[in-house]
């Protein structure tokens, strides 16, 4: 397996942040909070503590042990701050979903895997993670709307569960598919949108070593917000890639039409590779507000990740691969 380089290329310089964009974004997420006026850490004061996902046999897997090889560039973003910022359409289109969200059954969750492979399964989620191997890495995460965060997440490397689901030599591509509950999820009665939510990686992708299935976070079973139990983590694309809740895995031959590429596909395709020379149509990509600090940086190819992963699409160059 290629070992991730300990002193990444990405590194960005603090010297970069400008001091009064820091101090208006940081005033703006705040407001967002209503909770303008006030310093970061007495939000922090404010923030319930968090909602374990996960119970039961599960639990004792946590905290899982870190991977050094996954390092990050910068401090991680408190627990308390993401966990109340969050994109999770299935309970709403704004980003303060975390409350609504509790309302999702996880206990217990079974995951089909079907399509081209040699034989078809149901497994549930603790029989799952009591058959692979957890960790943690620390991964930056780059939204297309143009903010970032980086997490600590706990999982396991999707190459081993392609391993598991031991897939037919034809099969291309991964299919994903989050669950189907209206009655839960008050985003899914928004019968104009293409629910469930799909997403889709190739084999290549799938096999690379930065791709990763979450269990947990913070060293913990991961939050519901975050999209609990299972969620998948790509951190060279945009966000919306790394799909939540995850409840069905199908092996294909034809590549799936994920979520975002079927309601509008002039602004988000199938490979959703960072690249901030590539502006989405109604705002640039050249630079990201870190989510935590407000501070402004410049993005980075592949969301950094470019030595990495940058070698899955040679070849592909005409094609649409940052949209």
């Amino acid at each position: 397996m290629a070992q991730i380089i300990h002193k990444p290329s990405w590194h960005i310089d603090e010297a970069l942040a400008t001091p009064h964009s820091v101090f208006l974004d940081r005033r703006e997420l705040l407001k967002g909070w209503g909770l303008a006026g006030l310093g970061l850490a007495a939000a922090a004061a404010l923030a319930p503590v968090r909602v374990r996902a996960a119970e039961g046999p599960a639990a004792q897997f946590y905290p899982a042990k870190r991977n050094e090889s996954y390092t990050i560039d910068r401090p991680l973003t408190p627990e308390e701050i993401n966990s109340r910022y969050n994109n999770f359409y299935e309970f709403g289109s704004h980003k303060q979903i975390w409350r609504a969200a509790q309302a999702l059954k996880t206990n217990p969750w079974d995951i089909v895997v079907d399509g081209l492979v040699e034989e078809p399964f149901t497994i549930g989620f603790e029989d799952l993670v009591g058959r692979v191997a957890l960790e943690e890495r620390l991964y930056r995460h780059r939204c297309v709307e143009a903010w970032s965060m980086t997490v600590p997440w706990t999982g396991f490397a999707l190459a081993d569960f392609v391993s598991l689901a031991k897939p037919l030599s034809s099969a291309k591509y991964i299919r994903f598919e989050t669950f189907m509950d209206p009655d839960v999820a008050g985003g899914q009665k928004q019968s104009w949108y293409p629910w469930p939510y799909i997403e889709g990686v190739t084999m290549e992708e799938a096999g690379n070593d930065l791709a990763f299935m979450v269990t947990g976070a913070y060293g913990q079973p991961i939050a519901k917000q975050f999209g609990a139990p299972l969620r998948l983590a790509l951190p060279w694309k945009y966000g919306f890639k790394s799909i939540k809740s995850i409840k069905r895995i199908s092996f294909t031959e034809t590549r799936p039409v994920s979520f975002w590429e079927a309601i509008l596909p002039q602004e988000y395709g199938f490979w959703a590779n960072v690249n901030p020379e590539v502006p989405h149509p109604r705002w640039s990509q050249a630079q990201e507000r870190i989510l935590h600090t407000g501070e402004r940086v410049p993005t980075l190819l592949f969301n950094g990740y470019a030595e990495q992963v940058a070698h899955l699409y040679d070849g592909l160059e005409g094609q649409s691969l940052y949209m």
